[in-house]
């Protein structure tokens, strides 16, 4: 891990580490492709030399329900990339959030060694490295055994609606200053589409996702994510639920709290704003 990176998490890797690693065959390196992403279009303009492509729903969620996939369809799928239970997963993602949704997906379902490269494409590019279109061919089948889901990792609508109001919890809204306040339901450059409600919450804080990251989407130093969270009275004590419209950037929030700032009571609620802005009778604040 280089000077640079905000801490000496193993789950966070820099550049250097990736590309010395890069003929690893125990390694695999992973770019999620998001959404406004469906023809895969960053990927297929430069990626990271070695990197294989994946559409998030296709590969993180299961094929029809808003779910994820069973401990059996996972490891059949990991074990149809050539992924084993030993293989290092690395992501990165177009935008910077689903390859963090990545990790957090693959450590909910139970995969052992999976990390985030850090900064992704945009730090790739601003320390002047390559970016190449050769798409790497697919490794060998292998057998993945199935393993049990951390679920730990994990809060559903019910217990968010429980949670109000306790005095140990805190609820983190990564969601945009626009989204937070009930000015839109979708992100901003976007349609506003997402929730038939708008606002949040009840009594969850803001902290923007992108208050994390430096310019070229790296981690801020481990200092200023502690100043940031400490600001919203965040402390290791309490139990913290992240939430934004479809969890994508709430795993952010919980990326930096448990990898790099060592909180260990941190869940994501998933449904997020998509399934709470939708819910009939759950109350939300403006």
């Amino acid at each position: 891990m280089d000077a640079s990176a905000a801490t000496d998490s193993q789950a966070l890797v820099s550049p250097e580490w990736m590309a010395a690693h890069a003929r690893d065959p125990n390694v695999r390196l992973i770019e999620i492709a998001g959404l406004g992403q469906d023809d895969m279009q960053a990927y297929r303009a430069g990626h990271v030399p070695g990197a294989a492509g994946w559409k998030w729903k296709d590969m993180l969620w299961d094929s029809h329900m808003r779910e994820f996939p069973s401990p059996e369809t996972f490891a059949e799928r990991l074990g149809q990339e050539g992924i084993g239970n030993a293989t290092t997963v690395v992501f990165y993602g177009e935008g910077i959030q689903f390859g963090i949704y990545a990790w957090w997906a693959f450590r909910y379902c139970g995969h052992a060694d999976v990390r985030v490269l850090d900064g992704g494409r945009d730090r790739w590019k601003a320390e002047g490295r390559p970016l190449v279109t050769e798409i790497p061919a697919r490794a060998p089948a292998v057998v993945y055994r199935p393993v049990a889901r951390r679920e730990h990792m994990r809060i559903h609508r019910d217990a968010v609606l429980a949670a109000i109001g306790e005095q140990h919890t805190v609820i983190l809204d990564a969601r945009s200053p626009e989204e937070y306040s009930g000015k839109r339901v979708g992100g901003p450059g976007g349609p506003d589409v997402g929730a038939v409600r708008y606002g949040r919450i009840p009594g969850a804080r803001h902290l923007f996702y992108l208050d994390l990251l430096n310019a070229d989407k790296s981690f801020k130093p481990a200092a200023e994510l502690a100043s940031l969270v400490a600001s919203r009275d965040v402390g290791r004590e309490r139990e913290v639920i992240a939430y934004c419209r479809m969890s994508h950037r709430a795993t952010v929030l919980y990326f930096a709290l448990t990898q790099l700032l060592g909180f260990n009571q941190v869940r994501v609620y998933d449904g997020s704003w998509t399934e709470w802005g939708n819910l009939v009778g759950v109350p939300i604040e403006r």
